[in-house]
């Protein structure tokens, strides 16, 4: 009997490592760990060209699953590759960026160098990325958390809506139970226990049709009284410099088992009702000590940060020594701490930042990446650079991706019952004024396609609801020339208007 047993649990453990396996690996595939090749063919999705840059981007994502994979004594001394990303504006380097977190599942933060920089020598303080991140990653592992008790707040929201429906027999029963006198009611009328069970029986039975009617959206109109908890903590005023996410504290949780928490009675529809104590449930059934464990650590191992505008903070000259030179040289080495690896303060714990991934871009038209201090240039290992678009480049960028600006325009028209199509020429010509503008006035790269195709398809977009339903407008190549040439030809109204 005992051997059987044994064997009994040893099947049973097997069975749920082969279970743990296959979720692994499927797992694998769903938090966005592609092969650098499946990464690149995502990334063609909706970036068209700069081959080189998605190559770069989609090692450095494997190399941090790979990372994961090993021995744990050498995981600590990898260090990421970060890539610095040297290309013109509207050129793709923040888009591929962002998709690259998308594909992750990572926190991905944008950070703007020059902001740094604003206020007296160094502006903000450069830690605030770090913890903005983590924000950002307790509130991504909280939406999922959420998902998962869905199911289970829902029913007990849809409970709390019953018992003010038809409230259960013991909350009704308190009242001539205080006034039972050995047994007997204020009428003089004995409760035998069957009275009870067919009350409790027929209770029940009506909670249930009632339930039915809830969940099938039928009582959605009916408007109940709530008891809500008012979750708003009293501002705290800090005087001096340095504000509160800057001391990385907070005071909501020092001082929110202090204060009491007041509830509030509020009429809602059955239908508003069941969003917010859907939402009170999920809280209660969520447990937020683990969710800051698996977002700090999300963060240490999973996190981008991408420093945008990073030649705003590099001199040309740097034996300069003008101010702006010297706040922005501190501005370098305030970043420089941060990407080496150091350890960062936040209201959710300790962040170490050894393993986060840096991303930082520039156009570096005036100074160049050897204008960094040597320490912060080190730390930027992988280089690449991004080429210009021109007129083909414009052509695949409104035809090929998924988010393409002529399939958007295609789906804001259709909610007005209003079909719009463009012929292929008219594509090509848009294409063509695009890269012509940019060479005559300033490139600003894909952007450039934005302002044209608002500017051609303005008066459409002003007239289609004035207009009778269900037609079909044609865009061809004499209608983009009509609207547009007259503005590419004259330069200054093209530098107003493009």
């Amino acid at each position: 009997m005992t051997k059987k047993l044994i064997k009994e649990e040893s099947n049973k453990k097997s069975d749920t490592k082969e279970r743990k396996g296959k979720i692994k690996g499927e797992s694998t595939k769903i938090t966005g760990q592609l092969t650098p090749s499946e990464i690149v063919k995502e990334l063609d999705k909706y970036i068209i060209g700069q081959d080189n840059a998605k190559k770069s981007v989609s090692i450095a994502l494997r190399n941090r699953w790979r990372r994961q994979q090993i021995a744990e004594e050498i995981r600590e001394e990898i260090l990421p590759n970060n890539i610095i990303m040297i290309g013109p504006t509207g050129v793709g380097k923040t888009e591929i960026a962002r998709r690259l977190s998308r594909l992750s599942n990572a926190p991905f933060i944008k950070v703007e160098a020059s902001k740094y920089t604003e206020v007296g020598y160094v502006g903000r303080d450069v830690e605030s990325m770090i913890r903005e991140l983590s924000d950002l990653s307790v509130n991504m592992i909280k939406q999922n958390k959420t998902k998962e008790v869905e199911g289970k707040a829902q029913e007990n929201a849809d409970e709390r809506i019953l018992d003010i429906l038809i409230p259960p027999v013991k909350k009704r029963a308190t009242a001539s139970e205080a006034v039972k006198t050995q047994g007997k009611t204020e009428l003089g009328f004995n409760i035998s226990n069957d009275d009870k069970k067919d009350n409790n029986e027929a209770n029940l039975k009506t909670r249930e049709k009632f339930k039915k009617l809830v969940k099938s959206g039928k009582l959605d109109e009916r408007v109940i009284e709530l008891d809500l908890s008012s979750e708003n903590f009293p501002m705290l005023q800090v005087l001096g410099p340095i504000g509160l996410e800057e001391m990385g504290l907070n005071l909501q949780d020092m001082f929110g088992n202090m204060v009491p928490k007041k509830s509030k009675k509020k009429k809602l529809t059955i239908a508003e009702a069941r969003k917010v104590l859907s939402h009170e449930e999920s809280q209660k059934l969520i447990d937020m000590d683990r969710v800051i464990q698996e977002a700090l650590d999300k963060v240490q191992n999973s996190g981008i940060v991408f420093i945008d505008e990073i030649d705003k903070i590099s001199s040309k000259d740097s034996k300069s020594s003008s101010g702006v030179d010297v706040s922005r040289e501190g501005v370098q080495r305030d970043l420089l701490p941060i990407i080496e690896g150091s350890t960062v303060i936040t209201k959710y714990g300790p962040v170490k930042t050894d393993h986060i991934l840096f991303i930082a871009s520039g156009a570096f038209h005036i100074s160049k990446p050897s204008d960094l201090i040597p320490e912060l240039q080190g730390r930027f290992p992988i280089r690449v650079e991004l080429n210009s678009l021109n007129e083909q480049d414009f052509y695949k960028i409104l035809t090929q991706p998924e988010n393409a600006l002529i399939k958007q325009y295609k789906a804001l028209l259709e909610s007005e019952n209003v079909e719009l199509i463009f012929d292929d020429e008219s594509i090509k010509e848009v294409a063509k004024i695009a890269a012509e503008v940019n060479e005559q006035v300033e490139n600003i790269g894909a952007r450039r396609l934005h302002t044209i195709l608002t500017t051609l398809l303005e008066d459409i977009l002003f007239e289609v609801p004035d207009k009778q339903k269900k037609r079909k407008i044609f865009i061809n190549k004499k209608l983009v020339n009509n609207k547009l040439s007259t503005i590419v030809k004259n330069r200054d109204l093209s530098r107003y208007i493009l």
